[in-house]
């Protein structure tokens, strides 16, 4: 159930103590190591009834601002390519997740909460009962939660598809099996070795750039040489999401999706082009921070503020300069 709180909306979870004392625990550790998720607020215990009977303790999180569950996005027909935005959020969600170490034995539409980001869709994990964290996952553990969210997927469209709010190009089955394609593609892209020939690091200059287009930042390279000299083989050690988030962050200070932050920084970088003190490389050039913030100050909420609050509805200010951008 949803309940207010003061200022805020908050989610009540009825469950048994201790899978309700062990979510909220493994709600703080994904919070720990920056997995999207819902916010943790309390585990209630010993509740009563008017009558004093016992009743089930409660995990208390915080609502997920401007978010959506899946069903309140079909109450119409949506179209295949929003779908395939939807799936493609899960499988970053996924695979962040496994890079963590986290199980999550129960993926699916259901379990998950989606944010608008610039034009796609931010995933969110919300219910995390089933799950487990460990230092890394084995292929099984990883195979098996994809099997699971081929699964629970084509069996919630197969439900959506029998109350009538199903495109009717979508085969649910079929879509049960994209996810895992989806998932396999940038699994792939993320944790495979590259070999390239020596003294040829814009190959591994490209491969951190497709990785940063994917949204994630390289943070730690191995390199190693073949003993014959003529080879590299490049292993990106740890990667995590965000690359654009972080960039945004560090330069103005406006915490937004990964998609947002991409579409800032592109208007950032096109509007600082215009000034008479931008230039690169030069020591008396004003540095791209203060830019930065120039650029907050005179462009980005003046542009939010203009819109009247009656017709801005649930969308936060990087979401409404980004529908600007667009039309």
């Amino acid at each position: 159930r949803y309940s207010r709180a003061g200022d805020e909306v908050i989610a009540v979870k009825e469950l048994a103590e201790r899978p309700a004392l062990r979510e909220y625990e493994l709600l703080r550790d994904l919070d720990r190591i920056g997995i999207p998720a819902v916010d943790p607020l309390a585990v209630v215990t010993g509740r009563t009834d008017d009558s004093g009977a016992p009743l089930e303790s409660v995990l208390v999180t915080r609502h997920l601002g401007g978010s959506m569950p899946y069903r309140s996005m079909f109450e119409t027909t949506m179209r295949p390519a929003t779908m395939h935005r939807l799936m493609d959020a899960l499988a970053v969600l996924l695979v962040r997740l496994h890079l963590a170490g986290f199980a999550w034995g129960d993926c699916s539409l259901s379990n998950t909460l989606f944010r608008r980001d610039a034009g796609a869709y931010a995933a969110y994990l919300v219910d995390a009962e089933t799950g487990d964290l460990h230092p890394q996952l084995s292929t099984g553990q990883r195979e098996y939660d994809l099997d699971l969210a081929r699964v629970n997927i084509s069996g919630e469209l197969l439900d959506l598809e029998a109350s009538g709010a199903l495109h009717p190009s979508v085969d649910p089955i079929e879509f049960g099996m994209e996810i895992c394609a989806r998932y396999r593609g940038l699994w792939e892209e993320l944790t495979r070795a590259s070999v390239y020939p020596a003294g040829k690091y814009h190959y591994i200059e490209r491969r951190i750039r497709r990785l940063n287009d994917l949204g994630f930042d390289v943070a730690e390279m191995q390199i190693e040489h073949a003993s014959n000299g003529d080879t590299v083989s490049f292993v990106p050690k740890v990667v995590d999401a965000g690359h654009h988030q972080r960039q945004l962050l560090r330069l103005t200070g406006l915490d937004t999706e990964e998609n947002q932050a991409r579409r800032l920084l592109n208007d950032l970088e096109s509007w600082m082009a215009t000034q008479d003190d931008y230039a690169p490389g030069d020591p008396l050039g004003a540095r791209p921070e203060v830019l930065a913030h120039r650029w907050v100050r005179e462009v980005f909420r003046p542009t939010v503020r203009a819109v009247p609050v009656e017709l801005r509805g649930a969308m936060d200010p990087a979401e409404i300069y980004h529908q600007l951008l667009e039309h």
